[in-house]
């Protein structure tokens, strides 16, 4: 099984402008995705998009050299990630290079466990599974919601499981946005990473589940890299 690891990283993020090679705990951000992916025997190859010559640079001094830059309309606030792995998939098909599976890594999902991965790959030697994702647990369990308008309060669910204690009700689990691992022609005619046969691989250390979109979730990433003493 070939394996094409990833990293999507665009040059214009807003609400944290240049987070991709601003330094992370020492390192810059991106880097951390580039050196988990190289050093991951599972796969064969790593391939970043963007489209910033800056982020280019840093991560050729990572190690993964970016020959051509992502095409101009898969660069804007609403170009959709699917999008650009299939541009991916695309440019190395036109060099003679075809996989079997992909993996996306996140660069704003920077810490990662190399066995969640093991697993991953485990789960999808399953011929009936099409794609893996990493998945956490909840913090709030949905049964436990409501929606809100005008100050007014209605269960998101049945109102009765709002008298359930929270350990007497079904486990529930988000998207963690740390792993993501799928069948590349199921990619290619479903277009998303999440197609009826999933399966979830649990990441519960808190690290794992870091997303950093702005300021707040670098300070926090940061503190918990720290924390837990996670290099690149």
């Amino acid at each position: 099984m070939s394996t094409l690891a990833i990293i999507p990283a665009r040059g214009g993020s807003k609400r944290l402008p240049g987070k991709n090679v601003r330094p992370f705990a020492g390192t810059p951000l991106i880097a951390w995705s580039i050196r988990f992916a190289q050093a991951y025997p599972g796969f064969d190859r790593v391939a970043v998009s963007t489209d910033s010559n800056e982020i280019a640079a840093v991560s050729a001094a990572a190690g993964t050299e970016v020959t051509r830059l992502r095409p101009v309309h898969l660069a804007t606030d609403t170009a959709a990630t699917i999008s650009v792995v299939l541009d991916v998939l695309t440019h190395e098909a036109s060099e003679g290079r075809r996989y079997d599976t992909v993996a996306l890594l996140q660069p704003t999902s920077p810490m990662r466990l190399t066995r969640r991965w093991d697993e991953a790959f485990a789960l999808l030697e399953d011929p009936d599974l099409d794609a893996v994702i990493g998945v956490s647990p909840v913090r709030t369990h949905p049964f436990h919601t409501f929606t809100f308008g005008s100050g007014a309060l209605a269960p998101l669910h049945d109102r009765e499981t709002l008298k359930q204690r929270s350990q007497d009700l079904p486990t529930v689990v988000a998207v963690a946005g740390n792993l993501y691992l799928a069948r590349t022609s199921v990619l290619k005619s479903h277009q998303t990473f999440f197609p009826e046969r999933t399966a979830g691989v649990l990441c519960d250390e808190p690290f794992e589940t870091i997303d950093i979109d702005d300021e707040l979730d670098w300070i926090v990433a940061e503190t918990i890299a720290n924390r837990y003493g996670i290099e690149p």
